[in-house]
């Protein structure tokens, strides 16, 4: 088996069994590579094939790795190393404002932060491509996932670069005309929040401290969401101040104490510090959020 991987392997190969290794199925993969699943399923098993091995045990919940597959899973994992680091290396060198660069955030930063500042951006580089991806996941600046990740988490990577792209103010928020609640009460009040999943956020535990027997109406993960419910009055939220003060129906609640805020950190891989068209971005998108942290 040592041999043929060796001289059988193909990398396009290596990399859809990464794929849906990681993914545990074939559409998730397809997806995950732009590809078909009968393309995907083909290559597999041209892949065992190779090897000479079955690599996946099919299940009615998806593909498993076999010991043999979970063999072929570490060389595969250094190749895909060896293969991103020489395209970093490569990309690291260029010097010229073209080319494709991918900015990852949370939905509603890239919306309404983000996606404003680049448009000037691409005016004056017309030929760069961004590509704004706005998942909850976190993308891997290591496998180049990602050139850019903005996220309100330090990095702890040593590899990665960073540093703090600006710090963001939160404040309470509900619709015009909502009765103020009441201080350290809360009864009969209504809350727009998080899901439980980041019920230890600091803005949810100050909303839970302020208003502890307030009904929570609303949750999720999406704060463009929950600005929406907001706006049309369901209750009251902590929001962050780019996102709220520019969503219309929402009217800022005085109650004494800001919310904690959060700092927002930008990252890249230390490979592409010497990358024109990376730097010539970051340079322009902190321009702009210090600008519009200093505009009244």
């Amino acid at each position: 088996m040592q041999k043929c991987m060796i001289g059988c392997m193909e990398w396009s190969d290596l990399r859809i069994f990464l794929a849906v290794a990681r993914e545990g199925t074939l559409g998730a993969a397809a997806r995950r590579l732009g590809q078909t699943q009968p393309t995907m399923g083909r290559r597999i098993r041209a892949l065992e094939a190779a090897v000479g091995q079955t690599l996946f045990q099919r299940t009615r919940d998806g593909f498993v790795l076999t010991d043999e597959g979970a063999a072929v899973l570490r060389h595969a994992e250094r190749m895909e190393e060896e293969a991103i680091a020489f395209e970093r290396q490569l990309a690291g060198e260029g010097a010229g404002l073209d080319g494709l660069l991918r900015v990852s955030s949370s939905d509603w930063f890239g919306v309404h932060v983000l996606a404003p500042l680049f448009a000037p951006f691409l005016k004056a580089h017309p030929r760069i491509t961004i590509e704004l991806l706005t998942e909850s996941r976190l993308l891997s600046l290591a496998r180049r996932e990602a050139d850019l990740v903005f996220r309100i988490r330090p990095f702890d990577e040593p590899e990665i670069i960073q540093r703090k792209a600006m710090h963001m103010d939160y404040a309470l928020y509900a619709a015009p005309g909502t009765p103020p609640p009441v201080l350290g009460d809360g009864a009969g009040a209504a809350l727009v929040t998080m899901d439980a999943a980041f019920g230890e956020l600091p803005d949810v535990l100050w909303l839970r401290r302020l208003l502890p027997h307030a009904h929570v109406a609303f949750r999720s993960n999406n704060r463009e969401a929950q600005a929406q419910l907001t706006a049309a009055g369901a209750g009251f939220a902590v929001l962050p101040r780019p996102l709220g003060d520019r969503m219309p129906g929402l009217e800022l609640v005085d109650v004494g104490e800001p919310p904690p805020g959060r700092d927002v950190w930008v990252g890249y891989h230390r490979d592409l510090r010497r990358l024109a068209r990376l730097r010539a971005l970051l340079d322009a998108t902190l321009e702009g959020l210090a600008e519009g942290a200093s505009s009244p």
